[in-house]
């Protein structure tokens, strides 16, 4: 896995964490405007409605969205996943967000899950750059190793 110099990134967020989302978006609109936006459902529609930004969308959280995130991670075809997600509110799909931040862990993605962590990610040097990410590979005799 290869990560390009135009970084495919992923906008996700919980219902009471969108209004904290579109605002960190609004303010670092310029820098997502240099990079390939995608998001889950109604998170994306807001994004292009509030901001103007071009988004590619997945489903509603809810119905597969996370899903489908965690199928482009394991798939290499989604670099960094920025998911303001609200951890004191139960979610139907809790075990869809759980997947979603394991698969992103095994991985090796880099995901943000609150602003601090988003403003360091989206300021980042790195994320202008072409990187070549280190994947561990897991064994079950032997436990995890570096490629």
């Amino acid at each position: 896995m290869s990560m390009g110099r135009r970084k495919r990134l992923v906008m996700i967020a919980h219902d009471n964490r969108k209004r904290d989302l579109l605002d960190w978006a609004r303010f670092n609109r310029e820098t997502l405007f240099r990079h390939e936006l995608y998001a889950t459902g109604t998170t994306g529609g807001l994004l292009h409605e509030e901001l103007g930004l071009e988004v590619r969308r997945f489903l509603s959280g809810p119905v597969g969205g996370d899903q489908q995130v965690g199928a482009g991670i394991a798939e290499e075809r989604l670099d960094i996943v920025f998911f303001f997600w609200d951890p004191l509110e139960p979610q139907p799909h809790d075990v869809d967000v759980k997947a979603l931040l394991r698969i992103a862990v095994v991985h090796n993605c880099p995901i943000a899950c609150n602003r601090a962590t988003a403003d360091f990610l989206i300021s980042s040097p790195l994320l202008h750059a072409a990187y070549q990410p280190v994947i561990p590979t897991y064994n079950e005799e032997r436990g995890s190793h570096v490629v």
